[in-house]
């Protein structure tokens, strides 16, 4: 059995193990050149939590908004006409972008670099949505530059400096050692040894993980000891009652359903707190999350990322991107369609059948590049020094030039910005056949670009094997998105434009 990267020491207390011997819970044998310290907090950590989070999420608005009031001030600006407006904007895309901070991830040890990184990512995609809503509006010119300099300097600062003295004071609040809830694993497995980690990594969990009971003999656990053990299951109970056991977490996989009910029904006699902690590593899980339905819990499996206010966000984000990018580039527009024309007879517009949101069939623009335009039953990728392509249509598929059109594509709803790459009907029919999870990229709109295209899957996937690269690429996007993930994927897109030599 492979260990996770970090290895926890466990509670000094002194548990039978499953020999009948005193064991001396030490660091575990797996790795003992990594060991976590756990963290010890009160046990009104939960209520700590939920402050903590409330105060993030309203103290970060505030100082948005009262920021620009200061540079206002500050100016000699009368805070009046679009200032408020402004304003409040912002603070609204603060409370949305910023809500993302989950704040279990940045009270953990070592996360400051992940949070700086955060707000000031969060905090530029906030400055640019702004820009493209002033442009939009025509309403740029109307703002003191020097008062908009400053406050988008001095906000971030701000917004930084309040989410680390919360922080502080959060740790400072929970890193108690007097009445901490002692916790134990059923189950010695990887998911297992996940969980003692994210316990030992939080310090704003009120728990103290004491060690794993598991029916198995020691000689079968890779990687454990006896010391690491704390008995066999039906030991689980009187130990929790001895040993004043608060929380019990089972990691049983779901086919021992006839072993958990039993170990359930044991556990009745107990205080202790139960959970079941189903293994993500059985599935390939896609935003997964508990959902409730009238108060019956569901797990999602696999979902899209786009749901509720998030789905809202992105997709205005398009359509006020793709409006301003559209009316900037008539003139563009104009140049190609007459550089095409010029090139090859036939169609300005490239038309073809592709797979949007949910598998359901499309018709995407490009700029015709080629001789020819496909759009049946089998389609020949376009290859290096391609005999079909024009000598136009080279410098526009270099350039990417020739993706432009698929801004009305945009706007009309069937794609976005920032997406998993459309493929022909035939190229979906012939890959959905050789690639496991090859339609579950079909799960949200397809983009203009991705983290496939801006990590350098970009242009001809001669082999399988670059596909399946590009769809773990593709899936990796859907089980991590965030609008900071999308704002960094433009950003690299502009960075590659010019440097990809996979696009001809």
């Amino acid at each position: 059995m492979q260990a996770n990267e970090n290895v926890v020491t466990l509670s000094n207390s002194t548990p039978r193990s499953m020999d009948g011997t005193d064991a001396i819970p030490a660091s575990s044998s797996i790795d003992p050149r990594q060991q976590v310290s756990l963290g010890v907090v009160s046990p009104d950590a939960n209520s700590t939590i939920a402050l903590a989070s409330l105060l993030q999420r309203l103290f970060g608005p505030s100082l948005t908004f009262f920021s620009l009031v200061a540079s206002t001030r500050f100016h000699g600006v009368v805070f009046a006409g679009l200032y408020p407006a402004l304003g409040l904007v912002s603070a609204l895309l603060v409370f949305i972008l910023f809500r993302q901070a989950a704040i279990n991830q940045f009270w953990r040890r070592g996360a400051v670099a992940g949070l700086v990184t955060h707000i000031l990512g969060s905090w530029l995609m906030v400055i640019g949505l702004l820009m493209v809503f002033g442009v939009i509006t025509g309403t740029l010119h109307l703002y003191s530059k020097p008062t908009v300099y400053t406050w988008v300097v001095v906000a971030p600062f701000l917004l930084l400096a309040q989410q680390l003295l919360i922080r502080a004071w959060l740790l400072r609040r929970t890193h108690v050692a007097e009445n901490t809830r002692r916790a134990v694993i059923v189950g010695f497995n990887p998911l297992s040894l996940r969980l003692i980690n994210e316990i030992g990594s939080n310090p704003s969990l009120s728990m103290q993980c004491v060690g794993i009971f598991d029916d198995r003999h020691p000689s079968r656990l890779v990687g454990a000891t006896p010391e690491y053990l704390l008995g066999w299951l039906k030991d689980l109970p009187d130990y929790a009652k001895r040993e004043r056991v608060h929380v019990i977490y089972i990691t049983l996989p779901m086919v021992q359903h006839a072993r958990i009910v039993e170990l359930l029904d044991n556990l009745r006699d107990t205080t202790a707190s139960i959970y079941f902690v189903p293994d993500p590593f059985a599935f390939d899980v896609i935003q997964g999350h508990i959902a409730d339905i009238n108060g019956l819990p569901a797990v999602a499996i696999c979902e899209s990322p786009f749901t509720g206010i998030d789905g809202m966000v992105k997709r205005a984000i398009d359509i006020g991107f793709a409006s301003v990018a559209l009316l900037l580039l008539l003139p563009v527009f104009g140049v190609i369609a007459f550089g095409v024309k010029r090139g090859s007879s036939g169609p300005v517009f490239f038309k073809q059948r592709r797979y949007g949101i949910d598998g359901q069939e499309i018709m995407v623009f490009k700029f015709r590049t080629m001789v020819v335009c496909e759009d049946g039953e089998r389609i020949t990728q376009a290859r290096r020094d391609d005999p079909r392509v024009t000598p136009f249509g080279a410098f526009l598929r270099r350039t990417s030039l020739d993706e432009l059109p698929q801004l009305i594509n945009v706007l009309r709803g069937e794609m976005s910005l920032v997406g998993p790459r459309p493929h022909a009907v035939a190229h979906n029919e012939e890959y959905r056949k050789l690639i496991k999870g090859y339609m579950l990229r079909h799960k949200v709109r397809p983009g203009i670009t991705g983290w496939a295209q801006v990590n350098g899957f970009r242009g001809e996937t001669a082999t399988l094997e670059k596909m399946r690269y590009r769809v773990e690429h593709d899936l990796d996007y859907l089980r991590n998105w965030s609008l900071l993930l999308d704002f960094k994927i433009i950003c690299m897109t502009l960075w590659v434009l010019f440097r990809d030599r996979h696009a001809y």
